[in-house]
Formats: C-alpha cells, structure tokens, sequence
C-alpha cells in the first residue's frame, strides 16, 4: 500500500482498539481494488469522544467505523442519525459528506446477511437471542421481522422487557424467555428448548476460554441451530457441534457490518472474498 497526498483516511473510533481486525479487512479490499485509501484505528477514551468526531471534520476523514465504549455516546456529536441507527441507540459507521457527519448502524444488516450466507433460514422460525443490549437490539430490529417468533432472554429482566417493549413497535411477536428451570438454568421454561429452532448468543460470554456458557448446553439437539455473534468458535459452538447442530460464529457478520461500511465510504462495490479471505488469515495466524 502507498500512502500519497490524496489518500483517503478511514478508521475506527473505540477503546481500546488494538485488537480489531477491521484494518486488515478494509486495507485489502482497498490495495484490491486499487483505491488511494488506508484504514487505521484510533484508540479515544471516553472523555475524549466529543474532540475526535470533531476531528473527522477537522482531518477530513472519509469516515469511521465506531465500537465499544462509544456507539450509544457518539450519537448527540453527529449530524444526522439514520432511523435504523436511531431505534438501535447505537451508531457503528459515520460517513462524512462534505463536513455533514450522518450516522449508520450496520450490525443488523451485516448479521442478516451471515445468515442468508450460511443458508440459515429465520422465516417462519422461533428465534431465542441470549443477552439483550446493543447487539441484540440490532438484529432484533430484523429478526423480529423475519421470525414467527422471537424471543428474549436476560439476567436483567427489565432491560430484556424495554427491549421487548420497543420490538413490539415494529411486530407484535417478541416474549421474554421466562423459566424456572430451562436451557439457562436447569428448570422447566414456560417455552421449552425442544420448540426453539434458532439460538443466539449475544453476550460477551465466550471471549475468555474460561467464560461460563450463556446456556446450558445439555439441553441442545441436532435440530437446534446456534449462532455466537463473538467471531471466534467458543466453547458454546464447540459443544454445540458435538450435539450434532449446525453452528455459525459472528465472522458473517464483522465481515458484512464491513462491506456495508465500505460501500458507504468509497460508493464502490466491495471485494467482499478478499476482505473475508484477510480476516480468517488474520485470525487463523
């Protein structure tokens, strides 16, 4: 890659940042396609959230992708805010337009698309989403579109049921997955297992080698799908594979969250092999 006076800088706001695989994505998509831009990543505390969107303008940034801590934070800084991003509350690109900063949020979409990849159907399906912040709002504002069924479950029942309560704004289909003894603990659920078709999990338990499963895996059979949005496979998908499922990790979605980003940015049409071929040389090295 060359860097001239035209190149066209893109990034990722977040904290920390260093162990995002986005750059290796966008940087061989970019060097592919012959386009004069880079892809870097800014590590930005929380304090100092405010100064780097002003930055985007100041430095003229292409755009950005956002992360954690700061995609619910970022939203009052921005100029416009797509209504998908809106209902979600949290942005993950920012695409400047000629100084105007209008947010996206491209989670969803990106999840949806994994899904399609992997020929997993949700259509006429009874999806459970494990975990009920940020992730789950984002592909729930889909899946509930898409499902029978959807249902919720948290350990903090009144965060799952605010979620709840604003899915049901877009169709009126999503429960919260109530038990006293069920695949999350060991009891008899007011829906059992056996009637859910589609699991996900949309917590950061599995990151760690040692993180505890977000369900009880002993109540999974082969009729079960089950999806891990962490992109690497976890101890959830391992057991889960023994069982006989069939499994997808969130590598689908980094990678699309991804070209709906670059799309957006460059207005070109994204060489979505090469970008899924530098992640999984990325995280296979």
């Amino acid at each position: 890659m060359k860097i001239s006076g035209k190149t066209r800088v893109m990034g990722l706001l977040g904290y920390p940042v260093e162990h995002s695989l986005s750059p290796f994505m966008h940087n061989a998509a970019f060097e592919h396609i012959g386009l004069d831009c880079c892809y870097v990543t800014f590590s930005v505390r929380p304090e100092l959230l405010h100064d780097a969107v002003k930055a985007i303008r100041a430095l003229n940034l292409t755009g950005v992708n956002v992360t954690v801590p700061h995609k619910e934070k970022v939203i009052p800084f921005l100029d416009e805010v797509e209504k998908e991003a809106s209902f979600i509350g949290a942005v993950n690109t920012i695409v400047n337009k000629n100084g105007v900063l209008k947010g996206y949020n491209t989670d969803g979409r990106g999840f949806v698309r994994s899904l399609s990849e992997a020929g997993i159907k949700v259509s006429k399906k009874k999806v459970l989403i494990v975990g009920a912040g940020g992730a789950s709002r984002a592909i729930g504002y889909y899946l509930c579109r898409k499902a029978s069924e959807l249902f919720l479950y948290d350990i903090d029942r009144k965060k799952a049921g605010r979620l709840i309560n604003d899915l049901n704004k877009i169709r009126g289909n999503v429960s919260y997955f109530s038990y006293q003894q069920s695949a999350i603990s060991n009891q008899q659920s007011a829906i059992s297992l056996d009637e859910i078709d589609i699991i996900i999990n949309a917590t950061p338990l599995g990151w760690k080698k040692d993180d505890p499963s977000p369900i009880n895996t002993d109540f999974l059979k082969a009729k079960h799908v089950v999806c891990d949005l962490i992109y690497r496979k976890t101890n959830l998908l391992n057991k889960a594979s023994r069982k006989g499922c069939k499994t997808l990790n969130g590598l689908g979605m980094l990678l699309w969250q991804g070209v709906l980003a670059f799309e957006m940015w460059t207005g070109k049409k994204p060489p979505v092999d090469v970008m899924k071929k530098a992640l999984i040389k990325t995280i296979t090295v």
